[in-house]
Formats: C-alpha cells, structure tokens, sequence
C-alpha cells in the first residue's frame, strides 16, 4: 500500500470512530432493577425483555438493557438506585422498594415501577393522577388482608395465631403486615410478625416461630 493511500484509510478510520462511539453511546439505556435474585426473577426478567423486542427495542440495536439484582440486601438496592442516578441512564424499571428509593434520588430520569403501593408509599399522589417522573403498574392488594384472613380461617379453623415474616427493608410488606395484624383483632387472632432484613434470616425465622403460631404468612 501506497504512502498516500495509508495516511488517506487511516484519516477515514480516525473520522469514522468517533461517529461509532457516539452512535453506541446514544442507545437509550434501560435499567431493570429488583430486590430478589436472578433465579426469582428469571421469567419476569425474559418478559419484560421479549416485550421491549415486540415494540422494536432490540437491545444493542434500538436500547442497551442492563439488569442488576439486590440478592435480597436492602443496603444494595440503595447502591443500584445511586448508581443508575449517576450514570443518568435513560429509564429506570424497578420493583419494590426499589421504585420509592430511585423517586428519592432524581425527579428527572423517567422511573417505570412494577407491583406495590405506589400511594401509600409516596412515589404518586393519586392512581388517577400520577404526578412528575413516575409511572406503572400497581398491584395493590393489602386492603384484602381480612378476606385472606377469612379464607385461612376456612382451612384452619382452629387457627388462633398467625404469623407473619416479611422483608423489613420493603415499606409495602411492611403496610401489609400492618393491616394484617388490624384485620387479625376482629376474629381475635394473635400475630406473630417478625421482619426479616436478609435472605440468610429466613430460614432461622421459621425456626424460631414454629411453635409460636398455627399458620404461616410470608
């Protein structure tokens, strides 16, 4: 190859990376977060993925899709929600406590949320009207604690007292168990609530609740 025709492919090359950097860099980036783990969340993951290919956000082409999990550590659900932040990504999906976190941490980046109390929790005022960044779906349903009641008591019905592990770090489990233990004065039942603050927790709280109820609620 020539001198002249080297210098000329080597200007071209130097022209053209640049233009390729900024086209990967300006992908929307889409960060989906959970409080679980990858195993729990597999098919909810592959959903919301195969769902953005339906609409033609393939990732590397029209998105950069990027998962992270929390493994069941409050603490590291705080990290994810700071970092997404600072690496201003383009759209936050997230769960749990997750969403109430990331609303905390910027008012600008659009935040998608998935399941709890949007309402109680404080990431909108009203279902009717959502307000500022966020948007999603709820799946409300504490307020049916007494017909779950209700129904234990058809299977148990010898059921006097009920107990109740939820994950502490989650303000939604915690408004759950809340209007558990409401519901659970009128039939005269007595709840055991023991909230739980890691995965490793669990296990040692069935242990110890095991003669201290008839019934579980997780």
């Amino acid at each position: 190859m020539k001198r002249r025709e080297f210098i000329t492919l080597l200007g071209g090359a130097a022209a053209a990376w640049p233009l390729a950097a900024r086209a990967q860099q300006a992908l929307p980036t889409i960060e989906f977060s959970s409080s679980t783990t990858a195993s729990v969340e597999s098919q909810a993951v592959t959903a919301f993925v195969q769902r953005l290919h339906a609409v033609g956000w393939i990732e590397g082409r029209a998105a950069a899709i990027k998962v992270r999990w929390a493994d069941g550590r409050s603490e590291r659900v705080a990290e994810i929600v700071v970092t997404f932040v600072r690496q201003n990504v383009d759209v936050i999906a997230c769960r749990g406590t997750a969403s109430v976190l990331a609303k905390r941490a910027t008012s600008v980046i659009p935040i998608v949320f998935a399941g709890g109390d949007p309402v109680g929790t404080g990431l909108i005022v009203s279902l009717a009207q959502p307000d500022g960044n966020v948007s999603g779906l709820s799946l409300r349903h504490s307020d049916l604690a007494g017909k779950r009641l209700e129904l234990l008591r058809d299977v148990v019905p010898a059921l006097r007292r009920l107990a109740i592990l939820g994950n502490a770090g989650n303000p939604v489990t915690l408004r759950d168990m809340r209007e558990v233990e409401v519901a659970a004065w009128a039939p005269g039942l007595t709840v055991v609530a023991v909230q739980i603050w890691r995965v490793e927790d669990i296990a040692a709280g069935f242990e110890a609740l095991k003669a201290r109820a008839d019934m579980f609620r997780a």
